[in-house]
Order: structure tokens, then sequence, then C-alpha cells
């Protein structure tokens, strides 16, 4: 009745239930509702990211249900906010796209457009081999998922090696996992040795390569970018994607270090700092581990560790005591 809010049955249950019995801890209320001590916590999980879960004062260290009336209340809300700003970027995007069919409707068969898109790996690659060698000042590249493949590697060595022979300056960041595959170490190693400057970041938002602060090319589904990019052009696009890069690249780690292993004033690395962000923002497993580049198994492993070192039983539990430890800010 309430996944419409995020709430499946199993965590409907469980929140109905401590809803009426304030006191029963997960064992308890697995044993009532004949669900895994595991299912609980994830419910518990759940309640806890949608502010359904209170601490409590009578009792400190466990948690309280919040009422409906003041729960729920706010969840409708921001349902109906998110449902209203989709409404509007709806809206917005109707309006944009009709303003570019009057525009092309009116003779707009310029031979520069702000947008073309690139079907197949050959295509992409041919465009790329132009703008290339039509680059002469910087070359900024966004390299997400994690290790790079062979093919991949190889494709962009003849590019880069031109554009540093060149003089144009080769900037390039890569994930903090690829410090953990030898192919990649290698190429960034090449890189570098040549003139380039290579980075790495916990995450990335998205692959993109960028010339002369002029054009990019981006993926048109960032989860297969084999089905094709889409190359932009114009200052609004440029300088937003520009400052992105700049941002993340003033914060990340420089390769050849041991970024991935130093870790801040909480004791953490920047991947499981991360993890933990990605996590209480309820992310799945799957999301966080596509999004840092590593494996399922990985991102497992790594929270345990966390709940270890924060003595929590539960993810609720641990998200709670990294913020009270400033682990989340």
């Amino acid at each position: 009745m309430l996944e419409v809010l995020g709430i499946d049955e199993r965590t409907e249950s469980v929140y109905r239930l401590m809803l009426r019995q304030h006191d029963w801890g997960a064992a308890r209320i697995a044993s009532e509702l004949q669900f895994s001590e595991c299912e609980v916590r994830e419910s518990l999980d759940r309640l806890a990211q949608l502010r359904l879960l209170r601490d409590s004062l009578q009792d400190p260290g466990n948690v309280r249900a919040v009422s409906p009336e003041v729960g729920l209340r706010l969840l409708l809300q921001d349902r109906e906010s998110n449902l209203l700003r989709q409404q509007q970027q709806l809206a917005e995007g109707q309006a944009a796209v009709m303003r570019m069919m009057e525009e092309y409707a009116g003779g707009a068969h310029r031979e520069r457009h702000d947008v073309e898109y690139l079907l197949g790996i050959d295509s992409i690659q041919g465009r790329m081999e132009e703008l290339a060698h039509r680059c002469e000042r910087e070359c900024l590249s966004f390299m997400p998922g994690g290790a790079q493949s062979a093919a991949s590697l190889e494709a962009s060595k003849p590019l880069d090696q031109d554009l540093m022979g060149r003089g144009v300056k080769v900037l390039t960041l890569y994930m903090d996992s690829v410090r953990n595959d030898q192919a990649t170490l290698n190429y960034a190693q090449w890189l570098t040795e040549r003139g380039g400057e290579v980075r790495t970041s916990p995450t990335l938002p998205i692959r993109m390569v960028m010339f002369d602060r002029e054009v990019v090319l981006l993926p048109v589904d960032p989860e297969n970018t084999k089905k094709g990019a889409a190359l932009l052009r114009g200052p609004g696009v440029i300088t937003a994607l520009a400052a992105l890069f700049e941002q993340i690249w003033e914060s990340a780690g420089l390769f050849g270090t041991d970024h991935d292993k130093e870790r801040n004033e909480a004791g953490l690395t920047p991947q499981e700092a991360e993890l933990l962000r990605l996590l209480f923002q309820g992310n799945t497993d799957e999301i966080a581990a596509r999004k840092l580049g590593i494996g399922l198994r990985t991102v497992r492993r790594t929270m345990s560790d966390l709940m270890s070192r924060l003595e929590a039983r539960s993810r609720f539990e641990a998200g709670a005591r990294a913020a009270q430890r400033g682990w989340l800010d």
C-alpha cells in the first residue's frame, strides 16, 4: 500500500509492528513476523533512510518508529515536491525541444550544429581522431568504470601520443580502483612519462573527453558507452563541465602516490569515505560498486569492516554512528 512512497510490503509490516511495540528489537520483530533477522535489519535500514525511525530518548542506543502523522506526511510532501520538480523539468525540456525544432525549421541547416550524435565505436573513434588532430592546447578526460579494457587503452595510445608530441596538455582522471589493475597502471605510467598528468578519484560522474574547452564528447547512455556518443559545443555546457573537471581534479590523488591508502582524520581511505556517503544516501551495494568501479564482494567486505570499526550491528546504526563521529562530513 505504501510502495508509492518507497516502502515495500515487508518494510511496511516492520514499521506497523514497531508503531505498536515500541521496545521490540530486531530479533523479536523477526520472530513475530516470521522474517529472518537479516531481512528485518534491511527493513530497519530502509526506514532509517526514509526518516521513519529516530533514536530513543528513553532508551539510548535503540530506535523508535516515527508516527505516521509526521513521518508519512513528510514523505508524501517530498514525493509531491519531486513530482512537481519533474513536471517543471519536463515542461522546460519540451520548451527547449520546441525552440530547437523552430530554429531547424527556420533554415537552421547549419554547417556546425551544437549537438552531433555518433553511433557505433568506429564512428566515435573516427571523430575522436579528427578532434585530437585539431586540438591545440589541452585535452581533459574523465575515465570512470574502474579498470580500462586492453582494447580501449590501445586505441587511446596513438591519439595521446600525437597530442603530447605536439605539446598539448593531457589531463586524465581515473578512479582509485584502477590502482589495483596492472594494465591501466602501466598505461597511466606511460602517459606521465610522456608529459601527461594522471590523477585518481573514488568516483567519477561520467565518461568525458573535452578538447580545448570548445567541444566535448559524452556517452549517449552512461551505462553502455558502446551505444553512441554526443558531441556538444556551446559555452554553457562546456563551462559547466570544465568547472566540474577542475573541482574533481583539485581534490583527486596524484598518480604514483598511495592516495588510495591515505587516511583522513577519521582513519578512512578515500574509497571508504565515499562508500559510506553513497550507502548513507540510499544507494544499494550494487550501485555503490558500479560507481566506485569495484566488485560487489569488495563493497560488502569493506562495509562489514566499517561496521566492525563503528561497533554497529546494522547499517542504520553504522550510519548514525558515522554521522555522530563526523565521518560523513
